[in-house]
């Protein structure tokens, strides 16, 4: 059997004087360079046996020259010399290229701006002999054409999550006769799919994380003998029992800079027999503009596209001068294939993203063929105004909410329910043709500052309260809508008094919730207690337990709340108020109620039905400790709309307050308290200026 060669570079000047990846967090100057040369020497000597070793110069300054397995790709007497990410490296460049245009290989260099690490991310797979490449931290996923083609390779692109492995060599190790030696979490979902619908189960050996970080991946196998740094005993015998030998060999001070065996070789004869060129990475121009970089807008997007598995190149950025001045950036987006690229642009048009090569690309519509099934890659909606290029014209899309599709009639698009969709509705598919519409965040904060997207739990409850006190009066001022989303805690927490107020008065327009809440509410208005407790001293009634039924039976036999509050049975509460003042409400049921009310929806696609209708034209949305009923509302509401979530849970106000509109806020505190001071701010604001409180 004709021996192979390997290139390795011996260790003189291997120290870890900086950190570029986090093996080396903790280890700079920490390296011992007598025992890294003895480490080396022993590598050396096994590699030795089993195949031909030569030897590069190592360069003074450049100690990570050590690891040759970066210096570049080998097949078939062509080297793709890497281009390294980090400056670090960067200057390993020049001595790889001397020596493998000395060895008469034919030297291919990458366009500079794009990295690319060598058999460091780029490994040959040893059953069918397609490309494996890795990208996300040190190789660009635009290099990978480059390979397809210079190669006459089929690459299939790999994206790596997990920071420690930085490159693919340290998770990932294709075996003879088409076994894989793997390390799953390394890679993202996508990948592992790839990976799956190529490699034949019994063929994929994946590792424990123990393996892993003791880079028992970073191996070496030259004809069925594999050689790595550690591996567990399980491991060698689940390779043993295919045929491998394994021999471990210390390299704990390689280890420390982010390397074992197989960073340490490069293999110099790749036989590969030419195949037609085939890399799957897609690419669109996409255009963000606003401001970028205050808003923290930018970090946003290019996190959305690294994290979605693609990559991005900046065509041109242009900075405001000013702070007033909106940036504008231009960048490429790749990803591996068409399905990962158009999930990114989904995520990017939510952030008010364009595609800057097909802005006058009219919308792809595809017929339902289904009723209540839309086509594949219909468009979903967000909260933000949506409008698409349709017949030669932008339209703004109606009724905007999230998490529906858009259904184009002629001149008009109206976002739709998938489950209201009817055969032969024409909805929009793909990314062509449609921009979101966000406002400055500079526009919002003059109107309402404090309403930007968080949490207020450390802050003065007081400070927040008299905010939203504040433009509570304002919108019954001007005629506005303001809707309560309420659950029981409200009364529970003596709210109900409160908050009937704020109807009595004339801040509220709108009440939605559950059975409970107007249970509750109707019983303290019968028997001043809340599921049996008496809501003025805080003690259990006896047999108060039996006042929630009691209630529901006694609206029953009316017939409605209505019925009960005309009656003169009804005399104080939430829900009298509502009767009185010509409020509307909605109750949505659940399995857990008990009666239910006459009023109540049990069903829940009527009761979604209402609940869309009363918040149309809504301006705020006070959301009242109702974690499911706050959320359905959420969903159901544009941009635009003010939101503030009021709970004691701070999860549940996270959860809200996160849902991605720019004009929501949550406020962490007992609800009752919250409108007792919000009730109190309202009164005050009424008074003339000298006569309020301090």
């Amino acid at each position: 059997m004709k021996r192979l060669r390997y290139l390795m570079c011996p260790p003189d000047h291997y120290q870890v004087n900086y950190v570029i990846n986090p093996w080396m967090e903790g280890n700079v100057h920490r390296s011992s360079q007598p025992q890294a040369v003895a480490q080396w020497q022993r590598l050396y000597q096994i590699v030795k046996q089993y195949a031909d070793v030569e030897l590069v110069t190592p360069a003074p300054g450049w100690p990570d020259m050590v690891f040759t397995a970066n210096a570049g790709l080998v097949v078939n007497q062509q080297v793709v010399l890497s281009r390294f990410y980090h400056p670090e490296r960067q200057g390993e460049q020049p001595y790889f290229r001397e020596w493998f245009q000395a060895q008469g290989y034919q030297v291919l260099e990458l366009p500079e701006g794009i990295a690319f690490e060598g058999a460091g991310d780029a490994l040959l797979d040893r059953g069918a002999g397609w490309l494996w490449c890795g990208y996300g931290f040190r190789t660009m996923l635009e290099a990978h054409p480059y390979l397809a083609k210079w190669l006459s390779l089929e690459v299939l692109s790999l994206h790596l999550i997990d920071k420690r492995f930085y490159h693919l060599d340290t998770c990932f190790c294709p075996l003879s006769d088409g076994y894989l030696l793997y390390y799953p979490p390394a890679f993202d979902t996508y990948s592992n799919h790839l990976i799956e619908r190529r490699i034949p189960p019994e063929k994929r050996i994946p590792v424990s994380e123990a393996d892993a970080i003791r880079f028992a991946c970073n191996a070496v196998e030259i004809n069925r003998v594999i050689i790595a740094n550690q591996m567990s005993t399980s491991l060698q015998e689940r390779l043993q029992q295919v045929g491998f030998t394994v021999i471990t060999t210390d390299l704990s001070e390689f280890i420390k800079a982010g390397g074992a065996a197989k960073c340490l070789t490069l293999r110099l004869d790749e036989p590969v027999a030419a195949v037609p060129a085939m890399a799957e990475v897609t690419k669109r121009l996409v255009s963000l503009r606003g401001h970028l970089v205050d808003s923290n807008l930018l970090t946003e997007a290019l996190d959305r596209i690294t994290d979605g598995g693609g990559s991005f190149q900046i065509e041109r950025l242009h900075l405001g001068a000013h702070r007033p001045d909106p940036s504008e950036i231009q960048l490429w987006v790749s990803a591996p294939t068409e399905a990962v690229l158009d999930d990114i642009l989904n995520n990017l048009i939510d952030l008010g993203a364009r595609l800057a090569d097909g802005m006058e690309t009219p919308v792809r519509l595809e017929p339902v063929t289904q009723a209540g099934v839309a086509p594949d890659d219909f468009y979903v909606t967000t909260i933000y105004p949506t409008e698409i290029y349709h017949q030669d014209r932008w339209i703004r899309v109606q009724k905007q909410r999230m998490d529906a599709v858009i259904v184009v009639e002629g001149l008009t698009a109206t976002c739709r329910l998938l489950r209201d969709l009817q055969v032969g509705d024409l909805v929009v598919c793909g990314v062509d043709g449609i921009r979101t519409l966000h406002k400055p965040t500079q526009e919002r904060g003059q109107e309402f500052g404090f309403m930007e997207s968080g949490v207020s739990s450390e802050r003065r409850v007081e400070l927040v309260v008299e905010e939203i006190a504040w433009e509570l009066r304002r919108i019954r001022e001007r005629g506005g809508k303001t809707v309560v989303v309420a659950g029981p805690v409200t009364i529970h927490t003596g709210g109900g008094p409160h908050l009937a107020t704020l109807i009595r008065e004339g801040y509220v327009q709108a009440l939605l919730g559950g059975n409970a809440i107007a249970v509750h509410d109707l019983e303290q208005s019968l028997y001043g207690t809340s599921l049996g407790v008496d809501l003025a001293r805080g003690r259990t009634v006896k047999g108060g337990h039996r006042h929630h039924l009691k209630t529901i039976n006694l609206i029953r036999r009316y017939g409605s709340i209505r019925a009960a509050v005309e009656a003169g049975v009804i005399k104080s509460g939430i829900f009298y108020e509502c009767i009185r003042r010509g409020v509307p409400f909605s109750l949505a049921g659940s399995i857990r109620d008990d009666g239910p009310l006459p009023e109540t929806r049990m069903d829940l696609l009527q009761a979604q039905a209402e609940y869309a209708q009363l918040i149309e034209g809504a301006d705020m949305i006070l959301m009242l400790s109702t974690m499911l009923h706050s959320i359905g509302v959420g969903n159901m509401t544009p941009a635009g709309v003010k939101l503030i979530c009021v709970d004691i849970n701070p999860a549940v106000v996270t959860k809200l307050a996160d849902r991605g509109s720019l004009e929501s806020v949550g406020v962490v505190t007992d609800v009752g308290l919250f409108l007792s001071l919000l009730v109190r701010h309202l009164q005050q604001l009424g008074q003339p200026y000298h006569l309020r409180a301090a």
